[in-house]
């Protein structure tokens, strides 16, 4: 893969955005980009244009261009970037458009439905010279970072776990969805411990059940051991069918390190308890709250203000597509695994895709660009 590079947005004024979806996470987005000093809101797109002018409406918005064809709303608006918030199947189509119409693109995540769709979107990124950033919200919270800092500072890492159990009742697809739990939510957690450990994952084993009082038609319950760079261990043992004592929609997390341990709530403040011999001030080891920082962005509004900063300073964002390819990879792994009964590595997951995204690919020159990789792990 070619390194990373992308034009920036100089001015100091609002950058201006269209936006693409307006249903019920196009609304949330709708919301934080009107919050935002930074952007301006100039487009929305949707094939249901009662749909989006309803949204606009509801949002108090007025000479927001609304359209079905994101090339004819950006260029009446004047748009210097895009948000994608269409549904996953979309998101390939939609994110090639605005690239290759010059326009970088927040997009929700996942990437793309598939790992080779995502492989493909890294490369049309890098044809066009566009940023494409995956938001990937729940990187964003100010505990988790501080969970992050905690857990440097205690030197090599030796496990990390994480347990999620909720219980909601979505009713509609979802209910209905294959390994809805890897699929739909554990990404979350997936993609939150390596934004932990800042590693790549290397190797997973994940069996998937479904308990019998369990209201979904897939299997809602799995456990998966992942093998990271260095030989740390991530844990995640999960339920989408599991009333009572729930944890936060974070998760519940644990770590252990050399110098000592950190938990974290997925909400509030972690806690940490260090080896004596590990604290650098020679106090005694024992429980302390982490300090946290209370002026950064979170959740998606904190995926907005990384995207801004990029935008601005050209500094390469977490979620640049490159990379964040490797948290699907995650996904589609633990799926691989669970179906065949086998440990799987990512990187076989990954040259696959690889396979498949340069046999699929439509554009020349994004088909060509992926075969100079020779490889996605280059």
């Amino acid at each position: 893969m070619s390194a990373v590079s992308f034009p920036v947005i100089g001015g100091n004024q609002p950058i201006r955005v269209v936006q693409v979806g307006a249903g019920g996470m196009g609304r949330n987005w709708i919301r934080v980009l009107t919050q935002s000093p930074d952007v301006e809101l100039v487009g929305l797109v949707d094939l249901n244009v009662a749909a989006a002018e309803t949204a606009l409406e509801e949002a108090g918005l007025h000479g927001v261009i609304v359209g079905t064809n994101l090339t004819e709303v950006a260029t009446a608006s004047k748009a210097q970037a895009v948000v994608n918030v269409t549904i996953p199947a979309a998101h390939h189509p939609v994110n090639v458009e605005a690239l290759f119409a010059g326009l970088p693109v927040l997009c929700e995540k996942p990437v793309a439905p598939t790992v080779a769709q995502g492989l493909a979107l890294a490369a049309a990124a890098e044809v066009s010279g566009q940023l494409l950033m995956i938001s990937q919200s729940r990187r964003y919270y100010r505990t988790l970072a501080a969970f992050r800092a905690d857990l440097a500072r205690l030197g090599e890492v030796g496990v990390v776990t994480t347990e999620f159990f909720k219980a909601p009742h979505f009713g509609g697809f979802r209910e209905e969805m294959e390994h809805v739990l890897l699929v739909d939510m554990a990404i979350h957690q997936f993609d939150a411990v390596r934004y932990l450990l800042d590693r790549d994952p290397v190797s997973v084993y994940c069996e998937e059940f479904n308990p019998g009082w369990s209201w979904y038609s897939g299997d809602a319950a799995a456990t998966a051991v992942f093998e990271f760079e260095g030989g740390t261990r991530y844990v995640y043992t999960g339920s989408w069918c599991a009333d009572g004592l729930e944890t936060s929609w974070n998760g519940s997390w644990r770590a252990n390190a050399a110098g000592g341990s950190v938990r974290w709530d997925g909400e509030g403040d972690p806690v940490v308890e260090r080896v004596a011999a590990s604290d650098p001030s020679g106090t005694p080891g024992g429980s302390v709250t982490s300090d946290v920082d209370s002026g950064e962005a979170e959740e998606i509004a904190g995926a907005l203000a990384e995207f801004v900063a990029a935008l601005r300073t050209g500094v390469v964002p977490s979620g640049e597509v490159h990379s964040n390819v490797y948290s699907l990879a995650m996904v589609e792994a633990a799926v691989l695994s669970s179906s065949t009964g086998a440990k799987v590595r990512i990187a076989d997951v990954l040259e696959a895709a690889y396979v498949d995204a340069v046999r699929t690919e439509a554009r020349t020159d994004v088909r060509d660009a992926l075969e100079q990789w020779g490889s996605p792990l280059g």
